[in-house]
């Protein structure tokens, strides 16, 4: 008999212990990165951009949840490496010491509940930078944490 009281205390925690484990949970975990598109951005694969020129480089970013950051990063590729993120490749000069290349880094932080944006960013190449491969890479991170990237090869020239 006072097994069965006991029992009947420890019934309701249990009931209340077992709802809150519920399987709903699992339905808020973020199973998807989000996605960036240049099918329509700039630049394309291989375009070559002029020193001293003012460019907008454009790419498309979604996410199933939200969006939290992105981020643009130029870089030379004199050394021929490349990134598991690269589309297509080109047809790259000969490998080369640096002198003075184009360096842009920068992270951007996006307003609380967007799904999708466009990425517009108005960047001058300067006239004194090394002519040559680069890598134009963006990437796209939402509020979970995941990291979506594309890079694609470009050149500066004269």
């Amino acid at each position: 008999m006072k097994l069965m009281k006991r029992a009947f205390y420890f019934m309701p925690l249990a009931v209340l212990l077992m709802a809150s484990c519920s399987s709903d949970e699992d339905s808020d975990i973020d199973e998807q990165k989000p996605t960036i598109s240049l099918n329509s951005g700039f630049p394309q694969s291989c375009e070559e951009l002029k020193r001293g020129e003012t460019y907008t480089f454009r790419a498309a970013a979604a996410d199933n949840l939200e969006l939290a950051s992105y981020s643009l990063n130029i870089h030379h590729n004199f050394d021929h490496h490349t990134h598991d993120d690269q589309g297509s490749s080109c047809e790259l000069n000969a490998i080369k010491a640096s002198e003075n290349p184009m360096i842009f880094m920068e992270n951007y932080s996006l307003e609380e509940g967007l799904t999708s944006y466009e990425i517009n960013l108005v960047i001058e190449i300067p006239n004194d930078v090394d002519t040559g491969d680069y890598h134009c890479a963006y990437s796209v991170t939402d509020v979970t944490g995941w990291q979506a990237r594309t890079s694609v090869d470009i050149k500066i020239v004269e």
